[in-house]
C-alpha cells in the first residue's frame, strides 16, 4: 500500500465556507433540488451500503436523485486515475472539494475495483485529519442553522469517506479506537429539516449504520457509552421518513445485541424513553403508513419482548392499533413482519397471563416511573 509523503500533505489551513457559494461542480446547487447531481450518487450509495439487506434500498431514491449515464461520468478526473492521486489532492487547497467528490465515488460506487481504499485513507499521514477538517469546519453554521447546500454536500462527500473506513474489517476497530463517531454527533443533535441538515443527519446516521451492521458487541458497547440512543430517539421524532428508518434500524441492531438489549431494559427511564418514542412513531404511521419504518418498530418492540420486564411493561404501553388489524393492509406483502407482529401480541399476551411474581425493583417499578 502506498504511503504518500509528508512533504505533500500539509492541510489547507482554513476549511470551506459554508455560508458562501462553493466554487467548482457544487456551485450552481444551491436550490431546493438539492446538491451535485453526482455527488448525491455517492450519498445513496453510502447510505444504501451502511444498511442492513432488511432495508430495501430504493426509499434512498426519495432524497437522493438517482444519476444517469451522462451525469455519472461529469468529473474533472480521468476514468483511470489512481486512489494515491485522489488521496494525495486532499492537500491542495484548490482540488480538495473536486477529490473528495471523486474518491465518494471511488468508494461507493467502484468498491469492487478499489477495495482497499479504507487503509489507504487511514494510514496515509494526515488524510483522516483532512476530513475532520472539513467535518469540524461546519461545525460554527449548525446553530443558528445557515449550512448551505453546497457546504452539506461537500462535508457529505467528507462522511462517506469515513463510512467507508468504518465498513472496512482492518480499520473498523482503529476507527472506533480512535473515537472519530464522536465528531459526527453535533450533526445527529441538529433540529432544522432544511434538506442541508437532512442530507448532514442522514449521511451521519449511514456511518452509524456500517458499524452496527457488522454485528460486533465492541461496535454496540462504544456507542453506548457515548449515549447514541438519545440522538437515535432524537431523529426518530424529529427527522423524515428516512431518516427515522436509518436511525430505527441503528436502535433495532443495538437491540437484538445482549449488550443493548439489557442497557436498554437495565432501568424504567430508558426503557420508557425507547418505548415512547417507537409509541409516537406508530402512532403517526396509522395516518401516513411506511412499511418499511413499520417493520423495524415492530422489530424492536419484538426484541423489547425478550426482556421479562420489558415485555410486562408492553401489557400497558404497547400500542393498541398495533393489536388490531390497522396495519393489516400495511403488511399485506410482507409476511415477515406479519410474524413478527404475531409473535409480539403472544408475547406479550403470554406473559400477562404469569403469576405476577416479580422482584424487587421490578416491573412495579418501571410502571411508577412511566407515570413522569
Amino acid at each position: 500500500m502506498s504511503i504518500l509523503p509528508q512533504s505533500s500533505l500539509n492541510p489547507p489551513s482554513e476549511g470551506p465556507s459554508p455560508t458562501s457559494a462553493s466554487s467548482g461542480t457544487n456551485a450552481e446547487r444551491s436550490t431546493d433540488a438539492g446538491v451535485d447531481a453526482s455527488s448525491d450518487a455517492c450519498i445513496d450509495a453510502s447510505i444504501e451500503a451502511s444498511i442492513d439487506a432488511g432495508i430495501d434500498a430504493s426509499i434512498y431514491a426519495s432524497i437522493y436523485p438517482r444519476v444517469d449515464a451522462n451525469t455519472a461520468q461529469a468529473s474533472k478526473y480521468p476514468k483511470l486515475v489512481s486512489a494515491e492521486q485522489l488521496v494525495h489532492d486532499l492537500f491542495e487547497k484548490d482540488l480538495r472539494e473536486d477529490a473528495l467528490q471523486e474518491l465518494c465515488r471511488v468508494a461507493l460506487l467502484k468498491r469492487e475495483i478499489f477495495q482497499d481504499l479504507a487503509p489507504l485513507l487511514w494510514h496515509s499521514f494526515g488524510t483522516i485529519a483532512a476530513l475532520l477538517q472539513e467535518i469540524v469546519s461546519i461545525y460554527p453554521y449548525l446553530s443558528p442553522p445557515t449550512l448551505t447546500p453546497g457546504a452539506s454536500n461537500r462535508v457529505c462527500n467528507a462522511l462517506a469517506l469515513l463510512q467507508c473506513v468504518a465498513s472496512h474489517q482492518d480499520t473498523r476497530t482503529l476507527f472506533l479506537n480512535a473515537h472519530i463517531p464522536l465528531y459526527l454527533y453535533p450533526f445527529l443533535n441538529t433540529t432544522s429539516k432544511t434538506r442541508p441538515f437532512e442530507y448532514l443527519r442522514l449521511t451521519s446516521l449511514g456511518v452509524i449504520g456500517a458499524l452496527v451492521k457488522v454485528d460486533d458487541t465492541e461496535v454496540i458497547s462504544f456507542l453506548l457509552s457515548t449515549e447514541i440512543i438519545p440522538l437515535c430517539l432524537r431523529t426518530m421524532e424529529m427527522g423524515s421518513e428516512l431518516s427515522k428508518t436509518v436511525a430505527t434500524f441503528i436502535v433495532q441492531k443495538i437491540l437484538l445485541d445482549d449488550v443493548g438489549l439489557h442497557y436498554i431494559c437495565a432501568t424504567a427511564e430508558r426503557f420508557f424513553a425507547v418505548g415512547r418514542v417507537l409509541g409516537t412513531m406508530v402512532q403517526s404511521l396509522a395516518e401516513q403508513p411506511s412499511p418499511r419504518l413499520l417493520k423495524h418498530i415492530i422489530r424492536c418492540y419484538l426484541r423489547l419482548s425478550d426482556n421479562l420486564r420489558a415485555c410486562e411493561a408492553l401489557r400497558n404501553c404497547l400500542p393498541e392499533i398495533l393489536k388490531d388489524s390497522t396495519f393489516t393492509g400495511c403488511l399485506r406483502d410482507d409476511p415477515v413482519t406479519k410474524r413478527w407482529l404475531q409473535q409480539l401480541v403472544h408475547n406479550v399476551a403470554a406473559v400477562g397471563g404469569m403469576p405476577a411474581h416479580q422482584p424487587a425493583g421490578g416491573i412495579e417499578h418501571m410502571h411508577g416511573s412511566g407515570g413522569h
